[in-house]
């Protein structure tokens, strides 16, 4: 069986070295700390700083953990802690409003179903986690975008799925202003014909948009006869997401 490879290791002593330090690091003390060389701590930390994962600072040359090894750890909390902390949300908004509930985040500029609680009636299903979804043409995406979600860009191309369907920038620009606006989002017949659905933004510390949850079901259950979302769904959706946020450290809203 291959043995481990010293350099990733060395690598990686640094990076826990920078998390557990007390602020900006020398090189000197980087080198002191691991019992490595000068020459050897300087190329790990260069590599590091190429790629991303270490970022120096100009005025003392001191080190610290750079902004794309942060997302990668925002990611994982985004993905993990994020669908541990709704569960319990999650199943009492299925309850209350009748209708399938979805919980996402954005991944590879798509939306990433990482939890899913089916209607709860008899009808035919199919478990959605782990789907990929648009994030202009569903309400969770539509939320990301307009929060400006960790690792979300608006897309550059929008597949139309139905006549509904938004596909130019300013129509979707539009749409994320009503969305910051009201605090929610809808999509109605923009990605499934005859379907709905409703979604509001999960915060974590500091106010940071990581995730979203939504409802869906049948446009005529999800919206009146004017095809405007009903208020009351929109309630709900919005206590669920600020259950879930203050389950993650936001603030009370």
């Amino acid at each position: 069986m291959p043995g481990t490879v010293q350099s990733i290791e060395r690598a990686a002593a640094v990076l826990r070295l920078l998390a557990g330090g007390p602020g900006r690091l020398s090189l000197g003390d980087i080198a002191r700390s691991l019992d490595l060389a000068k020459g050897t701590a300087h190329g790990i930390l260069a590599t590091l700083r190429e790629v991303g994962f270490v970022e120096q600072d100009r005025g003392s040359g001191h080190y610290q953990l750079g902004a794309a090894l942060l997302r990668l750890g925002t990611s994982y909390l985004d993905i993990n802690e994020l669908r541990s902390r709704s569960i319990n949300w999650a199943d009492p908004l299925a309850a209350r409003s009748g209708e399938a509930v979805r919980i996402g985040t954005v991944l590879d500029g798509q939306v990433l179903v990482v939890h899913h609680v089916f209607r709860p009636d008899d009808t035919f299903q199919t478990l959605d986690v782990g789907s990929l979804l648009p994030l202009h043409a569903t309400a969770m995406g539509k939320v990301l975008l307009a929060y400006r979600a960790t690792g979300v860009a608006p897309p550059r191309e929008f597949d139309r799925f139905t006549r509904r369907t938004i596909t130019t920038s300013r129509a979707l620009a539009a749409e994320l202003a009503h969305v910051r606006e009201t605090g929610w989002g809808a999509e109605i017949e923009e990605r499934t014909p005859g379907e709905a659905a409703l979604a509001a933004p999960i915060r974590a510390h500091g106010g940071l948009v990581v995730g979203a949850i939504g409802i869906s079901g049948p446009v005529e259950r999800v919206c009146d006869s004017h095809y405007q979302p009903r208020p009351r769904l929109v309630t709900y959706v919005r206590d669920a997401a600020r259950a879930v946020s203050r389950d993650l450290g936001a603030a009370r809203r």
